[in-house]
């Protein structure tokens, strides 16, 4: 279930907003903003004597199937929660495109959440995202993404809130405390090809360090960036893009692969670069980006 760099399927993912389960307006707004994925939230974002009534609206939601090109994501509450068996069936008949899960800590807790997924329904076009947020799932990440290989686990969710709290960190505009957490996740994501999405940034006015961040996630190699708010969107959207540059380069390095000269070849040079053959995977990643973003604006 897993995306990669030759999977035509792939999709953007520069933008994932979360919006309340419990907001009925919010969840109407979402069909029409600007937003790669949107995360109809049935956890934090939900008050405790709220969060049936949000269950039931959520897969409402769903059920109706007008997001248009937007991915739509369901995040629930912990299964150990009062009402995570619930929700987990309940989103699972509603059929969103993958369920979020919070608070695991092992790859015993995403073969469990896999299997209750099957038991309830969730056919193989269902994915399971996870949040990595706590200490112990970053200590296990390495084996939480190995599940990969077995499961229907596509995507990791940093939660830096989360994990901020339960480490005692302090939270730092350079996110000094979490540079190893953000480092080993995104690592082992690659390693058996999942998705990695960097947290949220929780200063809503400043957009500079919005940007700034976004940035920081981007050079570390994440896909995209969790949102709280539609203002952000704009900036995630563009950092998380390649540019111009980026784009004219991938299409140089393609071309000159297919070259009959270069036919056979594991390294030549393209633009006055040398370039081997792991960056024709990764020009080719680029280019379904660039063109799956086109699309989107068409």
């Amino acid at each position: 279930m897993a995306e990669n760099a030759t999977n035509p399927s792939f999709r953007p993912r520069r933008s994932c907003l979360y919006m309340p389960g419990s907001n009925g307006r919010a969840m109407q707004k979402a069909r029409t903003i600007n937003a790669d994925v949107i995360i109809l939230d049935l956890e934090d974002a939900v008050a405790p004597e709220a969060k049936l009534a949000a269950r039931d609206a959520v897969c409402e939601a769903a059920k109706a199937r007008d997001f248009g090109h937007r991915e739509l994501v369901i995040r629930i509450n912990a299964l150990d929660s009062l009402w995570g068996k619930d929700d987990l069936t309940a989103v699972v008949a509603s059929a969103p495109d993958a369920i979020l899960v919070p608070k695991v800590t092992s790859a015993v807790d995403i073969r469990a959440i896999d299997t209750a997924m099957t038991t309830a329904g969730a056919g193989d076009a269902m994915d399971l995202w996870v949040m990595i947020e706590m200490p112990l799932a970053i200590l296990n990440i390495a084996q939480i993404a190995a599940a990969a290989t077995d499961t229907r686990l596509a995507t990791f969710v940093i939660g830096t809130n989360d994990l901020g709290k339960e480490m005692r960190a302090i939270t730092t505009a350079d996110r000094a405390a979490f540079h190893s957490a953000l480092q080993s996740s995104v690592t082992a994501a690659r390693a058996f090809g999942l998705v990695a999405l960097d947290g949220v940034y929780n200063d809503i006015a400043n957009v500079q360090g919005l940007k700034d961040e976004c940035l920081q996630g981007r050079i570390m190699g994440y896909e995209g960036k969790t949102l709280i708010h539609p203002a952000q969107l704009d900036t995630a959207n563009d950092v998380f893009a390649p540019d111009t540059a980026e784009i004219e380069q991938a299409r140089a390095i393609i071309a000159a692969f297919a070259e009959p000269d270069n036919a056979g070849k594991g390294v030549i040079k393209v633009n006055g670069k040398m370039t081997e053959l792991l960056h024709l995977e990764e020009a080719h990643r680029i280019v379904m980006i660039a063109d799956s973003i086109e699309a989107l604006r068409g």
